[in-house]
């Protein structure tokens, strides 16, 4: 296990992921809109506080030439799922449904 990555980065199934993807993706997730999990967020509201999140995250994966094919965004979110607390699943459930990635 590598040192200063956050644990799911670390998970046997995304071995085969870039090292700059990896640190692409913790960016996004370090960068991701927070709540608490009392925040009672309509899906008005989410939709317009994620499309300025999103929008950057197409920028900043164009910039560093990243992309995900569909096959890797179903294995991370799998992989993400195992070490995400209940609201956190629930958040990228919208976020994918939203974006239809899944």
């Amino acid at each position: 296990m590598q040192e200063n990555r956050p644990e799911w980065m670390n998970d046997p199934e995304l071995s085969d992921f870039s090292k700059e993807k990896l640190m692409f993706l913790n960016e996004l997730f370090v960068k991701m809109p927070k709540h608490s999990p009392n925040d009672k967020i309509t899906p008005s509201q989410f939709k317009k506080e994620m499309l300025p999140f999103l929008l950057s995250v197409s920028k900043l994966s164009k910039e560093h030439n990243i992309s995900f094919c569909k096959e890797e965004i179903s294995l991370i979110y799998k992989v993400l799922q195992k070490y995400s607390t209940c609201d956190d699943v629930e958040k990228m459930q919208r976020i994918f449904s939203y974006n239809h990635f899944l």
